[in-house]
């Protein structure tokens, strides 16, 4: 019988899966799981290793700090998000997304990191 924590985690990853537009599918590719092993963590009858937890955050496109943080608050923290997916872009690409956040919010167009 899954206890609440097992049930809580599932239920996490459920919905981090459901706010990205993923299906237990595609998060099991992306993952590099069977679907089997996704289905299992969100219905709580299969208690993960932390190497399995660790395949999913990668499918989720987030760190394991990011997704046991949000885990913990009961929110997802967007702006840690978005660390997480710019942390594996280059160095180019980290610099026209700042060029497009700046140019949204019309501030005056300055070097990632330059305050």
């Amino acid at each position: 019988m899954p206890v609440a924590a097992d049930k809580e985690f599932g239920e996490h990853i459920r919905n981090l899966r459901q706010e990205r537009g993923l299906t237990q599918e595609s998060l099991a590719e992306r993952s590099t799981l069977s679907v089997d092993a996704v289905r299992g963590v969100e219905r709580a009858t299969f208690s993960p290793t932390l190497g399995t937890i660790r395949k999913i955050a990668t499918g989720l496109n987030v760190s394991l700090k990011t997704l046991f943080t949000s885990l913990q608050r009961k929110r997802r923290d967007i702006v840690q998000e978005i660390c997480d997916y710019l942390d594996k872009k280059t160095r180019r690409e980290i610099g026209l997304a700042w060029r497009v956040i700046r140019a949204i919010f019309k501030e005056p167009d300055r070097p990632a990191g330059a305050d």
